[in-house]
């Protein structure tokens, strides 16, 4: 399943990037980030969806910062869009939310905690956007194939499928790299979540932890391993970010890996996807 976004045809045949800082933390960084990271696409030759949130709602603690709100939030975000031409994805977490986020963004994201919020998917879904659904820690791969089902019975199939991981005691999580091959097999193109899938969830007492140097050998193995895309949070200076800076990337460190990834991509597809 291939479909155009924003120009961009997103899909199974050629590796794309969802990328940018985790939240809005200001106009600038936000275009910072998105400018970087459309010059680096458009060098590798990759369709690029840039991401952030206007709001992280499931924060670790009450005084975790979460972000500008949707109304100042989608403004950048639609700015983004318009000064750099390129789509744009933010997370959606209540029914009420989804009407006004469409008008601004061109992907709507439900987030893991969130992909069985069977009102919340079918309201993303009769937009008619693409929806990108996040695993939830606590769900199998196969799991998905119901939230799938809530998806298309819309009669919405601009479906994309994350994997960022599982739950696997305090505080961690682990990556199943069979969860690529077993969500492949409903159809939809699959993205890895290079940068969740090393967050330490709540590691650190009042907000999460991460261990950013294993994000580019599980990226790596993602993509060996089929992943059709790429979803990587990154910042000018994650060690001062205000949100998942531990298991952030910095920008230089995601144009070297995504290179990486395009080789290790081109090597392992399948031509049966074109």
């Amino acid at each position: 399943m291939n479909f155009e976004v924003f120009g961009q045809d997103i899909g199974r045949r050629r590796l794309f990037l969802i990328g940018g800082p985790c939240v809005i933390e200001s106009e600038q960084i936000v275009s910072e980030v998105a400018c970087f990271l459309k010059e680096l696409c458009a060098r590798l030759q990759i369709p690029f969806i840039f991401k952030s949130s206007y709001d992280k709602a499931n924060r670790t603690s009450v005084r975790s910062y979460r972000g500008p709100g949707m109304e100042k939030g989608l403004d950048i975000l639609a700015g983004v869009r318009d000064k750099y031409g390129v789509p744009v994805l933010t997370d959606v977490h209540t029914v009420a939310e989804v009407e006004p986020v469409c008008r601004a963004v061109d992907v709507l994201q439900i987030p893991a905690f969130l992909a069985r919020q069977t009102d919340l998917l079918i309201a993303a879904a009769r937009t008619g956007k693409p929806v990108n659904v996040k695993k939830a820690q606590f769900l199998s791969p196969r799991d998905m194939a119901n939230v799938i089902d809530k998806i298309r019975q819309t009669g919405n199939e601009r479906i994309l499928l994350t994997e960022r991981g599982a739950q696997f005691g305090y505080n961690n999580l682990v990556v199943d790299m069979r969860s690529i091959g077993i969500m492949a097999d409903f159809g939809y193109p699959v993205v890895f979540d290079a940068t969740h899938s090393v967050q330490l969830p709540g590691g650190m007492g009042s907000s999460s932890g991460g261990e950013r140097r294993f994000v580019p050998a599980l990226a790596r193995a993602a993509v060996a391993a089929g992943a059709h895309g790429i979803f990587i949070e990154t910042h000018p200076d994650p060690d001062k970010a205000l949100c998942d800076g531990p298991n952030s990337l910095r920008l230089e460190d995601t144009a070297r890996l995504l290179a990486d990834l395009v080789r290790i991509f081109d090597i392992v597809r399948s031509p049966s996807e074109d």
